[in-house]
């Protein structure tokens, strides 16, 4: 058999900054989601967005995508809460 010679790449990202350290990537930020049926019905709740995104224009999206009834409720312990009700 000859022996062949294999060479190991480096993984390439063409769309990473040079700095990654000061871009923030890398950094994981999760958004939960949680379904609960309650009453009879089932309720599907979104927390973990981040503070810079427009909660409305979520909110709307989310309402016209679904066809059904979105709010956001304020908790104490885990902030602002989506909560989508129907059939998603």
């Amino acid at each position: 058999m000859s022996e062949l010679d294999i060479q190991i790449l480096a993984a390439f990202y063409p769309f990473i900054e040079a700095n990654a350290e000061d871009s923030g990537t890398g950094t994981k930020e999760y958004v939960h989601v949680h379904i609960q049926q309650r009453n009879g019905r089932k309720i599907l709740t979104m927390q973990g967005f981040r503070k810079e995104f427009s909660y409305f224009k979520i909110l709307k999206d989310l309402k016209k995508e679904f066809c059904c009834n979105c709010t956001i409720v304020q908790d104490p312990k885990l902030g602002q809460v989506f909560q989508l009700q129907g059939d998603q």
